[in-house]
């Protein structure tokens, strides 16, 4: 592994610890002994139906990195347009075409968690979700999204900051 991607991971671990993101309980690498691997507990935001939710995500770091983006995935189940229930894939651009070196992994999470409250219901990875806001049933949206983050994300914040 590059020392020049080491000591940019290194760097936006310190950043972190110095001064966490409260939005985001966790973000560190899974080991001491691999730093190309990272988790990150993502909280879900106030007045949404992601509220109350904690999500781990899975960052795997290139070797190239900051040049090509992490891989990011959702490791808990999470009900959105643009985000696979199955795998934890997300659609989102910044990941792919639109990643830039300016992009850190926090600002990535951070842009993750923008994401649940902005969801593109034309570009979906969750076309039972999509179609609810395409067809104009919020209502249902919401009550669908509220019942899988009470089902899979309301007690994630404890299990992932002990472990």
């Amino acid at each position: 592994m590059a020392e020049a991607v080491a000591r940019r991971l290194l760097k936006e671990l310190k950043d972190y610890q110095k001064e966490p993101n409260p939005d985001l309980a966790k973000l560190s690498p899974i080991s001491d002994d691999n730093i190309l691997i990272w988790n990150a507990v993502l909280c879900g935001e106030s007045d949404t139906p992601y509220e109350g939710g904690h999500w781990t995500l899975r960052i795997e770091i290139p070797k190239t990195y900051p040049i090509h983006p992490p891989k990011i995935k959702f490791l808990t189940r999470i009900c959105h347009p643009n985000i696979s229930f199955k795998t934890g894939e997300i659609c989102l651009d910044i990941l792919k075409t639109a990643w830039s070196p300016a992009w850190t992994l926090q600002s990535a999470c951070m842009a993750i968690r923008l994401l649940l409250s902005n969801p593109e219901p034309t570009s979906p990875l969750n076309c039972d979700a999509a179609n609810l806001l395409r067809c104009g049933d919020f209502m249902g949206y919401e009550s669908l999204v509220k019942m899988y983050t009470q089902l899979y994300a309301m007690d994630q914040q404890e299990n992932e900051t002990n472990s």
